[in-house]
């Protein structure tokens, strides 16, 4: 199941991508407009001005804004900073892998196989979808 954080993270991406004016758009704007707490919504914008997505400005006139264009954020970037491993089991994580514990062979196990075509679809779906591709 898809985290609150992640599916905030991508409200709020969607919005400032979609806010005509280049200007910083400030958190109170985004929270509002997304019905997200505020105080959430902050270390959400923090996390994803930390990984290159976003800038942000103080004072009067401050806020959030993309520093990327929204054809130039792919969601396989953003769903790993925000959500973590896209696999969902760590033995066929292409990031995270780790051997499981319990499982003596991956080749003849049956739950990794299903998790390899599991995560290749997710990865599909996330690799030929922009932000741009859900704004529009």
């Amino acid at each position: 199941m898809l985290s609150k954080k992640t599916k905030y993270g991508l409200k709020a991406l969607t919005y400032l991508a979609s806010v005509e004016s280049t200007k910083p758009v400030q958190i109170a704007e985004i929270a509002k407009h997304e019905n997200i707490s505020q105080k959430f919504l902050e270390t959400i914008l923090l996390t994803l001005r930390r990984n290159g997505f976003l800038g942000s400005k103080k004072g009067k006139g401050g806020g959030y804004y993309l520093i990327k264009e929204p054809k130039d954020i792919l969601m396989t970037s953003v769903m790993r900073v925000l959500e973590g491993p896209i696999a969902m089991v760590p033995c066929v994580s292409l990031n995270f892998y780790e051997k499981c514990d319990d499982c003596p062979d991956e080749n003849t196990c049956s739950v990794h196989k299903l998790m390899l075509q599991v995560r290749d679809s997710a990865l599909d779906v996330y690799r030929n979808n922009t932000l741009a591709d859900i704004i529009s």
